[in-house]
């Protein structure tokens, strides 16, 4: 299990845009974080005095990231990537700030190479489902011959 400082030194996300706040389990294709941040009035992505649920992709995006990453120190692949495309996003409410409780992130690594991967993610709040879909993710790979 990490913690909300293990997870900040392994993404390029920093102070209040450190979404996560734990990773409770992680495999190779599959990790599962909390987070109590949808509640916090100071979260960066709140528009006004709420948080639109829609803003729960960029949960499902760090936690992507913190299993590249993760993965990364165990596989050797590349540490950055970019957030390309979503598909059959379904999204059950407008809102996050108002739900109580912490919400549990997932994202299992469907399918990849060394450029690209594919993830399904969702968010849920207690036994409520409240964003899923699938991410495709472009990974920072250096080309031969390419100046770093």
């Amino acid at each position: 299990m990490l913690d909300r400082a293990a997870i900040a030194a392994l993404i390029p996300h920093a102070g209040a845009m450190c979404l996560l706040e734990r990773v409770d389990s992680w495999n190779a294709e599959r990790i599962v974080c909390v987070s109590g941040t949808h509640r916090d009035a100071a979260n960066p992505l709140r528009a006004g005095d709420l948080l639109p649920a829609l803003c729960g992709i960029e949960y499902a995006a760090q936690a992507m990231a913190v299993h590249g990453a993760l993965s990364a120190a165990v596989e050797g692949r590349p540490s950055a990537g970019y957030l390309v495309s979503l598909r059959n996003v379904q999204c059950s409410r407008a809102r996050l700030d108002d739900l109580p409780g912490e919400l549990t992130v997932s994202a299992e690594r469907v399918m990849g190479d060394a450029a690209r991967v594919i993830y399904q993610f969702a968010l849920r709040a207690g036994d409520q489902q409240v964003l899923s879909g699938r991410a495709t993710v472009v990974l920072d790979v250096q080309m031969p011959g390419a100046q770093p």
